[in-house]
């Protein structure tokens, strides 16, 4: 576990960043660009326009956040409930806030953990997008920070065709190891097309590091701090490829188990298993 006294000058830092509006300059076709990058002498403006850096004490910020509740497996097997409203689960405290997965029997499932939505309380289209966060630590742990789309207008309606954006996924079985993928019509993981890529961050489960996504017109970025690793360019128009030109909202949850995520087994020994955040910000163009 992280002491937060490490981390009281970063808060004090959060605090004054939260009470103004402030301009990241970074380059405009996503940042640390390489040398074959055309764009890496452009600028662009970020400007701070949605944030939560849960300082209010309780139940997430009902303002900001709702809940996806149920036990069906979430189209993955998953043997969590997902609660609502329920402090044990996901709460705001000492200035994080708090998703916790826990072992117990709970609408005819044996695990409970929450998910957390940002849909129609914060949606954008393209920006940059931080999340500073402690990932659970133990197999069957599979926590993300994720975004699906606010409409579902492309296609059939339904998913992969109206897009995923994985900002950072983890698998208890595999620690260290971060994920961050795109799935559309044309590339998803039921194909085995998905597109993806990977980082090891060995501390993640004990350290905080900020999870981050660049969304353009024509591309999409991830990082974790100041190191991108996953590129991804819009090849056409057509949605089955790039779905990515309208609203999309945050997803924050642990899942326990699951095709990927139990893969392994569940060792039952971890629990209560928790992730931590520190805060969420969204940017857009100035």
């Amino acid at each position: 576990m992280v002491l937060r006294n490490k981390h009281l000058v970063l808060k004090m830092k959060k605090i004054f960043s939260a009470l103004f509006v402030f301009i990241i300059f970074i380059s405009s076709s996503c940042s640390n660009p390489t040398e074959n990058d055309p764009d890496k002498n452009n600028q662009t403006n970020w400007v701070l326009v949605w944030n939560d850096e849960f300082e209010a004490e309780g139940l997430p910020d009902p303002q900001k956040w709702s809940y996806n509740v149920g036990g069906d497996g979430w189209g993955n097997n998953e043997l969590q409930y997902y609660t609502e409203n329920r402090s044990e689960n996901a709460r705001t405290q000492q200035d994080f806030l708090v998703i916790e997965a826990r072992k117990e029997n709970y609408e005819s499932r044996n695990y409970t953990s929450a998910r957390l939505v940002s849909r129609g309380k914060g949606d954008w289209t393209y920006g940059r997008f931080e999340v500073r966060a402690v990932l659970p630590t133990g197999r069957g742990t599979w926590p993300a920070i994720w975004m699906l789309p606010t409409e579902w207008n492309y296609g059939n309606g339904g998913w992969p065709d109206n897009g995923e954006i994985d900002v950072m996924e983890h698998v208890g079985f595999n620690p260290g190891v971060v994920h961050a993928s795109i799935h559309t019509g044309a590339y998803n993981w039921p194909e085995n097309t998905q597109k993806t890529s990977t980082i090891n961050v060995p501390d993640a489960r004990t350290n905080f590091h900020v999870y981050t996504m660049e969304w353009y017109p024509d591309s999409l970025c991830m990082f974790v701090d100041s190191t991108k690793y996953f590129t991804f360019r819009k090849e056409s128009d057509d949605w089955r490829v790039w779905p990515f030109n309208k609203n999309f909202h945050f997803i924050l949850n642990i899942a326990v188990g699951g095709n990927w995520g139990g893969q392994q087994g569940v060792d039952d020994n971890i629990f209560p298993a928790r992730m931590l955040i520190d805060y969420v910000r969204v940017y857009k163009k100035e």
